[in-house]
């Protein structure tokens, strides 16, 4: 009796491969472009449609750069409150992490200042050559 194949024969294995590559590679590409269409569409809502400046009286291009500036600054305005918000939310966290720490018994390891080391060895050659000099100055006074 002749021995029989496996089902996946690697002329197989090979095609299925390469459909797999293929469809991954569709899905990535409509990944990215529903991605871009939400960014188009969220870039519109937030900043408004693009206006016509090249064909624009100056009463239109006052009222135009009124209304860039009124949304910069209503938008400068929101950014300040929220960063204002994300600075009270870490001080609460950080404030939470420590009650947890000390319900715990744990204690947090506090950051020590950076010592420069050359510092601390000038400061200790500074010493021996004060020890030296006052050592040969008391032998010179002896003789």
């Amino acid at each position: 009796m002749a021995k029989k194949k496996g089902f996946m024969t690697p002329e197989r294995k090979k095609k299925l491969r390469t459909l797999l590559r293929k469809k991954a590679a569709e899905e990535l590409k409509k990944e990215q472009e529903r991605k871009a269409a939400e960014r188009q569409r969220v870039i519109s809502e937030r900043c408004g449609s693009k206006k016509d400046i090249e064909n624009a009286s100056d009463d239109d291009l006052k009222k135009i750069v009124k209304e860039y500036f009124d949304k910069w600054y209503n938008l400068e305005g929101e950014m300040f409150f929220l960063q204002r918000e994300v600075i009270l939310r870490d001080l609460q966290i950080n404030e939470l992490n420590m009650s947890v720490s000390d319900m715990k018994g744990k204690f947090i390891k506090p950051t020590l200042k950076k010592v420069s080391k050359y510092e601390n060895k000038f400061a200790k050659l500074q010493e021996k050559a004060a020890k030296f000099a006052f050592a040969n100055q008391l032998k010179a006074k002896d003789k």
